[in-house]
């Protein structure tokens, strides 16, 4: 049963990624990316990316064979996460983000080595935008800053999942935000590791709150830039986001 299971999971990993893949090349994105070096394609800073779970597949569709590593949990239903990383280029790592004991720690450390670490903080069973204490926890732990990244689609599907997770329409907006390197102390105390995670998750949800209503509006905001699939997006920046407000 576990066998047969595993390969399901990995089946609808590869054919949601190919559907989602040939939904997602007909939305017209635009992103306002506070520091274009957060790009994989061109920047060659290591960080943590974080995004909501009911956007996951999006980063990784846009940046397919980047140096992104994906952090999935040992929950079954990550595998198929797995298996999207996977076929589209990328690598990925199984484990938890909150871990006690110097075996974990130890592991975690090795992550290091990637250049951008990618992982939904309110996954794999929620509360959906919820962030978890173990994403501040580990980027404490690997000193790597965190940069948070907000994706909205105008009026997308929405699937009865503890997430919501989101379909955009075919030839829809699709909007993405960012924040600056968000840098986190070494070691922190337990009120200190609250405040990081509260502002986190207050600023997260703010840039997909923003990007959300940027789709639905249709307007424009200071710094935004057009997004093709590839490494040829890297030639259409021409400014920086400064969380402009929507004309």
């Amino acid at each position: 049963m576990k066998i047969t299971n595993l390969f399901f999971r990995r089946a609808v990993g590869f054919a949601g990624t190919i559907f989602f893949r040939s939904l997602i090349g007909t939305v017209d994105f635009k992103w306002a990316f506070y520091d274009p070096e957060i790009d994989p394609y061109i920047g060659k800073k290591h960080f943590i990316l974080m995004f909501w779970h009911e956007h996951i597949l999006c980063p990784l569709v846009f940046r397919r064979h980047s140096p992104v590593t994906m952090l999935t949990s040992q929950h079954g239903d990550a595998e198929m996460v797995s298996q999207a990383a996977q076929f589209l280029g990328m690598k990925y790592v199984r484990g938890s983000s909150y871990s006690g004991g110097s075996a974990a720690i130890k592991e975690m450390l090795t992550l290091r080595e990637h250049d951008i670490l990618a992982f939904t903080p309110d996954g794999p069973r929620g509360p959906a935008r919820k962030m978890a204490p173990g994403a501040v926890y580990l980027a404490s732990k690997l000193q790597m800053p965190i940069v948070l990244l907000g994706i909205g689609y105008d009026r997308p599907y929405r699937l009865r999942s503890w997430d919501k997770f989101v379909i955009p329409r075919p030839f829809s907006r699709g909007r993405i935000i960012s924040s600056p390197f968000i840098a986190v102390p070494q070691r922190l105390s337990k009120p200190e590791l609250e405040h990081y995670r509260h502002y986190c998750e207050t600023l997260l949800t703010d840039l997909t709150d923003r990007a959300e209503h940027w789709a639905a509006s249709g307007g424009h905001i200071a710094g935004e830039s057009a997004v093709c699939m590839g490494p040829k997006s890297s030639l259409m920046y021409y400014g920086y986001s400064q969380y402009a407000e929507i004309n």
